[in-house]
C-alpha cells in the first residue's frame, strides 16, 4: 500500500474528512482519489460561499439600489451539489453501521 498524502490546499475540515473517509473505507485507486478530491475542493468551495453569504446577507442591492440575490447563491448549490455527486460516484455506504442484527427500529413487520 503506498502511502497517499492529503492535498496541502484543503481546509483543515477538508483534510479532516478526507483523513476520515480514508480511514473508513478502502480507496486507493487513482480515479477513486481523484473524485475524492474533487468532491473536498467542492466541500472547500461550498463552505468559502456560506461563510461570504452569512456576512453579506441572501440579497445586496445593485448600483441603482435594486435588491438582488446574491451573487454567490448559485456557487453554495453548485458546490453542494458537485460535493454530493463526488460521494455518490465513489459509491460509498453512506447509511450508518448498526451494532445489532436484524431490522432497524421503528420498523413494523406484516
Amino acid at each position: 500500500m503506498k502511502k497517499i498524502t492529503i492535498p496541502r490546499h484543503f481546509s483543515k475540515e477538508a483534510k479532516g474528512l478526507w483523513k476520515n473517509i480514508l480511514s473508513e473505507y478502502d480507496i486507493e485507486d487513482s480515479a477513486g482519489l481523484a473524485i475524492l478530491q474533487t468532491a473536498l475542493e467542492a466541500f472547500d468551495r461550498l463552505k468559502e460561499a456560506q461563510k461570504e453569504i452569512e456576512r453579506n446577507g441572501m440579497t445586496m442591492r445593485d448600483r441603482w439600489g435594486q435588491v438582488k440575490p446574491n451573487p454567490l447563491l448559485p456557487v453554495e448549490r453548485d458546490s453542494r451539489a458537485q460535493f454530493l455527486q463526488g460521494l455518490k460516484a465513489l459509491n460509498l455506504d453512506l447509511e450508518p453501521l448498526r451494532d445489532t442484527i436484524g431490522r432497524p427500529g421503528g420498523t413494523k413487520q406484516v
